[in-house]
């Protein structure tokens, strides 16, 4: 019999395993939905926070199987270097959830079910056939991957109008142009497995990117949706000060920090 201490273990498990993407993902996706979804049905909420939560957990189980070496140096506390499961248990519960996902949405017709096949596919290929190991299918698969999350959570909760698709092409193209942010945390484990990005291929590119990139996104969004003036500053001033951080703390541990 599984006592209920062995269950709150497993919980804790899986959830360690989202650690990471719960306030970069899967938080700025729920919050976002109000203005994405056209017409949202509000007593759907609880459906997209789950389809969210399990495509995430697979995509995580599948992302941190692939080299949990990698995690010993830049991320020990996850799942499987902290040795809280191992990894064909991690690969039963990934292969696990891939019905489940699928099933739980096709009850929300076939837009849902395709976002589902879709980040299935594009997990495949990110993990499995190296994707994330290559500078710029790395950028790019992982913006993809983040607005078929958006979209799938979008058409559960409600229908996507032109400002919403507007608003996904945007978010493809900002995360695409920006995802290496991330890497600079990780700097040491990428060069230990020879992973190929921008910040350790073109450090210094990578951090001017940064030094324009952010305030010009920050300005050309405020600019285009029409934001008053004092949301704009403050929108604008958070993502220089943001910049100005990359610039000054260069040391992978400022940059956990900063993350």
């Amino acid at each position: 019999m599984v006592s209920s201490r062995h269950i709150v273990k497993h919980i804790m498990t899986l959830l360690l395993f989202m650690k990471s993407n719960m306030l970069t993902v899967m938080i700025p996706i729920i919050r976002s939905l109000p203005t994405s979804a056209h017409h949202p049905n509000i007593t759907h909420i609880l459906d997209v926070i789950t389809w969210i939560w399990l495509h995430l957990l697979k995509h995580d189980i599948c992302n941190q199987m692939q080299d949990p070496e990698e995690d010993r140096k830049n991320k020990p506390d996850r799942p499987l270097p902290a040795g809280h499961i191992t990894v064909q248990n991690a690969a039963d519960v990934h292969w696990l959830l891939v019905p489940v996902c699928l099933i739980f949405s096709a009850m929300y017709g076939s837009k849902a079910l395709t976002c589902s096949t879709c980040v299935e596919a594009l997990n495949i290929w990110y993990n499995e056939f190296d994707g994330d190991k290559i500078t710029f299918s790395k950028n790019i698969l992982t913006a993809i991957i983040y607005v078929t999350f958006e979209l799938g959570t979008t058409v559960t909760i409600g229908t996507i109008d032109k400002i919403g698709a507007c608003a996904l092409a945007f978010n493809l193209v900002m995360f695409a142009t920006t995802l290496h942010t991330q890497n600079f945390k990780d700097e040491e484990g990428d060069q230990l497995t020879e992973r190929h990005t921008l910040v350790t291929l073109f450090p210094t590119f990578a951090c001017m990117s940064m030094l324009f990139g952010i305030p010009l996104w920050s300005f050309g969004l405020s600019r285009f949706w029409k934001v008053d003036l004092v949301c704009s500053v403050a929108f604008i001033a958070y993502g220089t000060i943001v910049r100005a951080r990359f610039m000054v703390y260069r040391t992978p541990s400022a940059h956990k920090q900063c993350q």
